[in-house]
């Protein structure tokens, strides 16, 4: 497959091959690390003379086919034989690498698929091994790829630093219009890391254009991610997770599909339809979850479908949906208690939400277009504080 749009691991390997020839090299990476041939990071690099010694394996793993907040337990990659160090195991210290994870290295190469929110946690990996690289001496080459929603658009909050955690590690909002290389230039400014890193960019690849604007493959980063349709919605419908409500697991449709067994289809679509959301149009389904919450068991609620990606604002409509699902739902309606992403003394919705706000609210019924206005301000302060950290401009 050809593209105009060259992802940075192929600009790398083969205009800047001199960066990694000879180097030894681990590689952070997954099965969505591939350049517009399919080609994987990993063989590219080696190609380009590099010595990649080991991988290191985000949440999902290096195969991207195990389930969310599902133990890492690799410790080689079945395709190219490489041991692999988990970055995602069963506590909170697992998140981040050792520092002998490093032993042997004078790099790290990063190339990992990110999907534009806050919460997916690829990029909350990269900067936590950052700063470990800054400790221990090893400079990171972040390979970067398009932000598949666009660079242009922002939508949310900004993260209460009482609320930090894995699914909050940047203070941006929930979709942030940023690449990942971006995100790791923010994080060392940020956070004063002290780490020699180097972004090689996209070519081809302009602010504006979705993922499908660019020709490069959709290869799935996580088994929750199948298309670019999932992502669209997944900034506003990951708030789901937070809930006793299905998200979609456990069907073809992740994200897209929402509901639950104490839930009228027809009601919640005609409800939802009323509130008039840009760019979107709800259609009222039924569905049975193969696995994961409501396993086996009848849902109604509503398909997401996007009719206008430009004005369809995800994190607006999520919170729509949680709005409609609790006053409908009754008391049937319940908050995750559960721990979420090694957390216990918060609740899911409040971690992903960077604070308590969103959920106060909804319980005193407030209107969810008046949490949308309060995020104008953030937003704004937000885009003029990355504009220096932006590395593609039209």
């Amino acid at each position: 497959m050809s593209s105009r749009t060259r992802a940075g691991i192929e600009v790398l390997c083969e205009e800047r091959g001199s960066r990694v020839a000879g180097v030894r090299v681990g590689v952070l990476c997954h099965a969505a690390s591939v350049d517009g041939r399919l080609r994987h990071a990993v063989d590219l690099l080696s190609a380009a003379g590099a010595q990649v010694e080991r991988e290191f394996a985000p949440e999902h793993g290096v195969m991207a086919g195990l389930q969310d907040m599902e133990v890492v337990a690799e410790t080689r990659d079945p395709l190219t034989g490489l041991p692999v160090i988990s970055l995602y195991g069963d506590d909170e210290a697992s998140l981040t690498p050792p520092r002998t994870a490093f032993d042997g290295l004078d790099a790290v190469v990063i190339d990992l698929m990110d999907v534009g929110a806050r919460y997916y946690t690829f990029a909350a990996t990269a900067i936590r091994l950052l700063e470990v690289a800054a400790r221990v001496g090893v400079r990171v080459i972040v390979a970067d790829r398009p932000n598949p929603l666009d660079g242009l658009t922002v939508e949310g909050n900004r993260v209460d630093p009482r609320y930090h955690s894995f699914v909050s590690e940047l203070d941006v909002p929930n979709r942030h219009g940023m690449t990942l290389g971006e995100l790791c230039m923010w994080a060392r400014r940020q956070r004063d890391i002290d780490v020699e890193l180097e972004v090689v960019p996209v070519q081809g690849w302009r602010r504006e254009q979705y993922w499908d604007e660019t020709g490069l493959p959709w290869v799935l980063p996580s088994p929750n991610m199948p298309t670019l349709d999932t992502a669209l919605v997944y900034p506003g419908a990951c708030l789901v997770e937070a809930t006793n409500l299905s998200e979609g697991r456990g069907t073809t449709r992740p994200f897209e599909l929402i509901g639950a067994p104490f839930l009228d289809a027809l009601r919640l679509a005609r409800s939802l339809d009323e509130r008039k959301l840009p760019g979107v149009a709800f259609r009222p389904v039924s569905f049975v979850p193969a696995f994961h919450k409501h396993a086996g068991r009848l849902c109604g609620g509503v398909q997401l479908h996007v009719t206008d990606r430009r004005t369809f604002r995800p994190l607006r409509t999520g919170l729509e949906v949680l709005a409609a699902c609790r006053r409908l739902g009754g008391d049937a309606f319940g908050w995750r208690r559960e721990p979420y992403e090694f957390v216990s003394d918060r609740p899911a919705i409040d971690l992903l939400a960077g604070g308590p706000g969103w959920r106060e609210s909804l319980e005193e019924g407030a209107d969810p277009r008046e949490l949308a206005a309060a995020w104008q301000v953030e937003q704004a302060a937000f885009l003029e504080s990355r504009r220096p950290m932006l590395l593609y401009t039209d």
